[in-house]
């Protein structure tokens, strides 16, 4: 199974690593990070935005205060939140730093960011660095993926075994009905909905495979009619009551793990390096994409 020698194959492979020592600095990282009780908005672009979404679902889950996920040119913090966290790898997209230039006085900021000397550090008042992470692929993966860890390990969960279960999906043989699919579907429930859209944008990204991803509930109500042989469905967590079946009956192939799905997305990252091989793409630099979107003024 032929996997590049990129930069993007390079950083997908330090990941699991990368949980482990980020988990090790949450104490480090505490006092910029939101507080039990706060309520927070979090807001980024593409896939700061899907990890944003998986965090406001765990942070609401585990009980710690009110928690929305926003795109930076959609939010709606006029509804008023003690704290604004933003996640940018960059640091330069100009529709985050518009956000944090435009928080009125007595909202605490925090930005999560994979370099200092960016437009985002000065504007908040508190700044996470995770510059061990930083990426020179413009497809981003373990900026976003350590930045979700750094994230859960505040909420209490153990990554020690979701690095374990990751090293294992950067070895273990993908399927064939995976490698030879036309087209993918990604599904999430709760916190992995926004897996399931990270996993459907890398492939597009980095391979310009047709994919598509939902909220496992909403696939029965309508995009279920696009499933055929030859096509996959990819569950992450979750699988709700009945839809293995209904998958089955349509011919296509259902993929689907217990690990944890924060682990099970380095199997669509490693399909990513695939992929594009195969249609002799260069990953790290996709069609159409830079490493920032910044906007002329």
């Amino acid at each position: 199974m032929p996997e590049s020698s990129s930069y993007l194959s390079a950083e997908i492979a330090t990941q699991p690593d990368d949980w482990v020592r980020v988990a090790r600095r949450v104490g480090e990282f505490a006092a910029a990070l939101p507080r039990a009780g706060e309520r927070v908005a979090v807001v980024g672009c593409g896939t700061s935005l899907y990890m944003a979404q998986c965090y406001a679902a765990l942070r609401e889950r585990a009980g710690q205060g009110l928690t929305d996920a926003f795109p930076a040119s959609e939010h709606a913090l006029h509804r008023g939140y003690d704290r604004i966290l933003v996640v940018s790898r960059s640091g330069t997209t100009t529709e985050v730093v518009d956000v944090l230039r435009a928080m009125p006085a007595g909202v605490a900021t925090t930005a999560i960011t994979a370099s200092a000397g960016t437009p985002v550090a000065p504007l908040a008042e508190q700044v996470v660095v995770l510059d061990e992470v930083d990426e020179r692929s413009v497809v981003q993966t373990r900026f976003a993926t350590t930045t979700l860890a750094l994230l859960r390990a505040q909420l209490g969960h153990d990554l020690g075994p979701v690095a374990e279960q990751g090293r294992a999906a950067l070895r273990a043989p993908l399927p064939p009905p995976v490698l030879e699919a036309e087209q993918l579907t990604f599904l999430g429930r709760g916190w992995t909905i926004g897996l399931a859209h990270e996993a459907a944008l890398k492939l597009r990204e980095s391979a310009q495979l047709w994919t598509e991803s939902y909220p496992a509930m909403e696939y029965r109500h309508g995009p279920i009619s696009i499933a055929a042989p030859g096509r996959v469905t990819w569950a992450f967590g979750e699988l709700p009551d009945g839809l293995e079946e209904q998958v089955k009956q349509t011919g296509a192939h259902l993929e689907h793990s217990t690990a944890d799905p924060m682990a099970d997305l380095l199997r669509v990252h490693r399909l990513c390096l695939v992929a594009a091989a195969r249609r002799h793409l260069d990953p790290d630099h996709p069609r159409n994409l830079t490493r920032s979107v910044i906007l002329a003024s």
